[in-house]
């Protein structure tokens, strides 16, 4: 009998090792791959450029892993090189080959808000009340610049400048990061963040277009609360939509805004899942979801996830999305 406990104990503890170094080597691959000496995470799908969506994820991925000296470097690299000083927020976009590596000087929502919940959690992991107040200060600066309120919705739009169009906005449903919304709400006591929310997934509720009933890529919302694909591009559910599902299920495993992206999936065969869709004619990718795109079907159809494992097929946004859904589903 003592033989068979520490026969068991052995194994077990083997398991929790193994476990444990597939997760770290996630993290290390994803590092190796992506993350620069100085701390900017290179987009290999998008020519080698850097954007806050990327420092943001990584952010995010280094407090879960529990690596501050990783972490300290990216936010380091964001907030010197992308701090806009006179908003608040961060420029979305470095071109690290171009004369000019900020030429868009506008911000990305969806990236602030990724910066500010990851420094949120890197306070909590770490205790370092400076993290907190450089997130209390990214939050305020997204509700000043770019959260209204049009059509009788409060809304975050996609960035500063050139979303807002008088009689219509458009709106990135993929922007709307429900679960750091969440806890900028459980931190602030702000009733900003729990109205949006509430319309965020009022609205997305009411995103159901074409064979697929699903949100596009970019919605317009206009003046009178109608919604439509935006027209100023293609009226797909793609890379961009993909992400819907997936802050969703963060938030809300539960979630009965889940249930028409199951609906649409579980029509195919796992490994013959359309990369995208397009609503208004039906015509659907030529080609099958990658395996990041993948990781989020498996968590949004309920299926087990296991440790992510970094490929060299993976590009940055494929590696990122695996990583997310390996976050997402245990909670972190």
């Amino acid at each position: 009998m003592v033989l068979r406990t520490l026969s068991a104990v052995v194994v077990m503890t083997a398991l929790l090792f193994t476990s444990l170094a597939q997760a770290d080597t996630a993290w290390e691959s994803y590092k190796a791959r992506f993350l620069m000496p100085d701390g900017r995470i290179v987009d290999t799908g998008n020519g080698n450029v850097s954007h806050t969506e990327g420092q943001g994820y990584a952010m995010l991925m280094a407090v879960a892993n529990n690596d501050r000296p990783a972490f300290d470097k990216l936010w380091q690299w964001t907030n010197g090189h992308l701090k806009n000083k006179e908003t608040g927020l961060f420029y979305w976009r470095y071109n690290p080959v171009a004369p000019d590596p900020i030429a868009d000087k506008n911000n990305a929502s969806d990236g602030d808000a990724l910066i500010a919940w990851a420094l949120l959690k890197a306070q909590q992991r770490w205790q370092d009340s400076s993290y907190g107040t450089a997130s209390d200060a990214i939050t305020q600066a997204l509700i000043k610049y770019t959260v209204i309120e049009f059509a009788g919705y409060r809304v975050m739009l996609p960035g500063q400048n050139g979303f807002d169009l008088n009689t219509r906005v458009n709106l990135n449903p993929s922007y709307f990061i429900f679960p750091a919304w969440q806890d900028f709400a459980r931190r602030s006591y702000l009733k900003v963040w729990q109205e949006l929310l509430r319309d965020g997934q009022t609205l997305v509720g009411k995103m159901a277009w074409g064979e697929a009933q699903l949100p596009t890529d970019w919605v317009a919302l206009s003046a009178d609360g109608s919604l439509s694909p935006a027209q100023e591009w293609p009226p797909r559910v793609s890379y961009d939509a993909i992400r819907i599902p997936l802050y969703i299920r963060w938030q809300n495993a539960q979630s009965p805004l889940l249930q028409p992206w199951r609906q649409w999936w579980k029509q195919f065969p796992r490994q013959q899942t359309p990369a995208w869709i397009n609503v208004v004619n039906g015509e659907r990718a030529p080609y099958n979801m990658n395996a990041g795109l993948l990781a989020v079907r498996d968590l949004t159809m309920g299926e087990s996830q296991s440790e992510p494992q970094i490929t060299a097929q993976d590009d940055y946004y494929s590696a990122s999305l695996k990583m997310l859904v390996w976050m997402a589903a245990k909670g972190n």
